[in-house]
């Protein structure tokens, strides 16, 4: 078996974990003896109690001596309990940033692709194989659909209420087709499945005609949807930002070398949002709100997101 460090471990060389749930004060503690500074027990057990030890040991690291001779847990001298919560603080604003333009771009993506096919293919297109690659298992996506959808709550009155109400509507209404309307449907659709019913239609054409009011190549605008998919969910699971390295990153998109090129980086996950948002909702100043987000954090290390020193100066952000 590959450890996390990429060694091969059998199974007669894995250990027994022995390790014993700490109290509150026994975390302090540890926390104390490992060279963190603690000046008042009480605040950081309150964090410690409803943030949790594990959740925030994800921050300590860039804290922590890398040196051959230190243990490394040993904190960095000088670094206080305070300097580990404000990157905590500072991540879960930029969560809730990030979420809010997933939110804009999602609902924008997904009325461009379903106005286009609806036009171009009718109301209930989405439910002819025709319209996608062989690749593409159209019947187990029709399932997922249903399940988004919740097409067997029909048969369930209980079940049938969590419905929304223009579902419940057709499904009172009609009886012919299965399912709603494409503008419909896609209204319920997961971003992964709405990631996936792009990336598996046929018409290369009608790809373009839906990511031209973006501005960005289709091919390019396939990535970023798969990106947009991983990072939202990232987010929707409050997982850390901070000092990640993006295993789903977006491809580069010309003209933007300099912003997207290491794209393993939160720098580049935000890049791609800005470029979005500049399209959709450029009224919104994201980049703006994302700028002091960052400034209300000054002794955060930009250097472990990707940032560039001087990436305010960029004329690609147009903050001033």
């Amino acid at each position: 078996m590959r450890t996390p460090a990429g060694i091969f471990m059998s199974d007669d060389q894995k250990q027994t974990y022995c390790k014993p749930a700490l109290s509150l004060d026994a975390q302090i503690d540890l926390l104390i003896s490992r060279g963190l500074e603690i000046p008042d027990r009480d605040k950081a057990r309150h964090y410690l109690r409803y943030i949790g030890y594990y959740r925030l040991s994800g921050y300590y690291l860039t804290f922590q001596q890398k040196t051959p001779e230190a243990n490394h847990h040993t904190f960095k001298k000088g670094v206080t309990f305070g300097d580990i919560l404000d990157i905590y603080i500072m991540d879960r604003e930029l969560r809730l940033l990030v979420m809010d333009a997933i939110e804009r771009i999602e609902v924008a993506f997904r009325a461009c692709l379903s106005n286009v096919m609806s036009e171009k293919h009718g109301p209930h297109w989405y439910m002819d194989q025709a319209h996608f690659v062989p690749l593409c298992r159209h019947g187990e996506l029709l399932e997922r659909i249903k399940r988004e959808t919740l097409h067997d709550s029909m048969t369930n009155e209980k079940d049938r209420t969590r419905r929304e109400r223009f579902i419940q509507h057709y499904y009172k209404t009609y009886c012919h087709p299965e399912l709603p309307p494409g503008w419909m449907v896609f209204e319920l659709l997961s971003l992964g499945t709405l990631s996936q019913v792009y990336a598996h239609l046929i018409s290369r054409n009608m790809q373009k005609e839906i990511c031209r009011p973006f501005g960005i190549n289709h091919l390019v605008m396939t990535s970023w949807m798969h990106t947009l998919t991983y990072l939202r969910n990232l987010c929707a699971h409050h997982l850390r930002l901070w000092n990640r390295r993006f295993s789903i990153m977006p491809v580069v998109k010309s003209g933007c070398e300099k912003q997207l090129a290491i794209n393993h980086t939160l720098y580049a996950q935000v890049a791609m949002l800005h470029i979005l948002m500049s399209v959709i909702a450029d009224g919104s100043k994201w980049q703006r709100r994302l700028s002091e987000v960052i400034a209300g954090h000054p002794k955060a290390d930009l250097r472990i997101m990707g940032f560039p020193p001087d990436w305010q100066q960029d004329s690609f952000w147009r903050l001033s």
